[in-house]
């Protein structure tokens, strides 16, 4: 597939997730860590025309000169911005200008895309993987806004993706890795974020991690023993965290008499006690592996193990901190401004999830997020160590 064919067939998933959405809930923002759809589609659109069409083809006229206000995210370098928290309120520009803003910028990226230069094909392939980054976020943000009115209003009965596979009780094994030294880090074979480089050597002891994340029944176990309201598993952060939300189930779960329910895409449905476990943050993968016996990958133990499982239903956090690697350095301009500056205060996710777009993820892929947030397809798997059994 060409890089225009790619372009448009990545810009049509986009549309393709908004089309079950009204008017109305293209502004839905019932959070800051929310973003409405219509900004979304707006947001990946400017990226494009002001990293791209502006700088490099000669005579571009942008489609209006308030979006880059409107629509910029963080990028300081980029000039005055809408207030993340604020971007639910903006009425206007309306959808159906930000739907005819999208095929503006796509015409024109039509044009360049038959004969691009290696400088504008390297910043179409961030362009587009930042996209897909939208993408999952799209999802992850209508299901927390969708969840978040009464009623709870379904999004479609046979949304893009599909809830988290069920897997066998026997499925579930111990993969054990040597004490040694290894490798881990892109390779720089295809594209990668600069956050991935570079690769470099670490250290790990011997380790057992699971072959699969944990299930919905397994953390099911450690609500009923009364997990979350059990001090020594947490973390202190955590346990504030537990006392000020009044935590007692995942994200999207509650109790209807003894059966647990959960808010889906397609609306409330009874929880899969077999099903890979989702929407808990870091504090609860924490204590919960506390709570078990065992502890959380560090993300170089999750990349040398990933070799051995499947893995693309959940995101599953680790023990690490989002740091630089060793010799990290961080591009010039805007796009320095594209992962670097985050590298404080959030823990790193590894793999991928029902959300995360196709061919999106890969072994040394790093998400990140502040450890609270549990909006995102989110869990774990544990890892256990020589004198540890669970």
């Amino acid at each position: 597939m060409s890089l225009r064919e790619r372009y448009f067939s990545i810009r049509d998933r986009t549309l393709a997730i908004c089309k079950p959405l009204s008017i109305e809930d293209h502004l839905m923002q019932p959070i800051m860590d929310v973003s409405p759809p219509k900004w979304h589609l707006a947001h990946t659109t400017w990226f494009f025309e002001s990293f791209i069409l502006n700088k490099y083809v000669e005579g571009y006229v942008v489609f209006d000169e308030r979006f880059p206000f409107y629509f910029n995210s963080y990028y300081q370098s980029m000039g005055e911005r809408q207030e993340r928290d604020k971007r639910g309120l903006l009425t206007r520009p309306t959808t159906e200008k930000i739907y005819a803003y999208r095929e503006y910028v796509d015409e024109h990226m039509s044009e360049l895309l038959k004969t691009p230069s290696d400088v504008i094909s390297g910043l179409v392939e961030i362009g587009l993987n930042h996209e897909q980054q939208h993408q999952e976020l799209l999802l992850t943000d209508i299901k927390y806004s969708l969840y978040s009115q009464p009623f709870h209003p379904v999004y479609s009965a046979e949304p893009l993706i599909q809830d988290a596979r069920a897997l066998p009780s026997e499925s579930k094994e111990w993969i054990s890795i040597p004490e040694g030294t290894y490798q881990i880090g892109h390779d720089e074979d295809g594209f990668a974020f600069d956050n991935e480089c570079k690769r470099h050597t670490v250290y790990l002891h011997k380790y057992s991690i699971s072959s699969s994340p944990i299930t919905n029944g397994e953390f099911i176990e450690f609500i009923e023993s009364g997990g979350y309201s059990q001090f020594q598993h947490w973390h202190d952060e955590g346990w504030a965290w537990v006392n000020r939300e009044n935590a007692q189930l995942p994200l999207y779960w509650e109790k209807q008499g003894d059966a647990y329910m959960h808010f889906t895409l397609r609306g409330l449905e009874p929880v899969d006690p077999n099903a890979i476990l989702q929407h808990v943050n870091y504090y609860e993968a924490a204590a919960y592996a506390a709570w078990r016996g065992g502890r959380l990958p560090t993300e170089a133990e999750w990349e040398v193990a990933s070799e051995h499982f499947s893995w693309g239903d959940v995101w599953e956090w680790t023990n690490s901190a989002y740091l630089p690697y060793p010799g990290y350095q961080k591009p010039e301009g805007a796009i320095g401004e594209y992962n670097g500056k985050f590298m404080i205060n959030q823990m790193v996710l590894r793999g991928a999830s029902i959300a995360t777009s196709p061919n999106h993820s890969r072994h040394t892929y790093r998400n990140f997020f502040h450890p609270h947030l549990q909006w995102q397809f989110s869990g774990m798997r544990l890892v256990k160590d020589e004198t540890q059994k669970l």
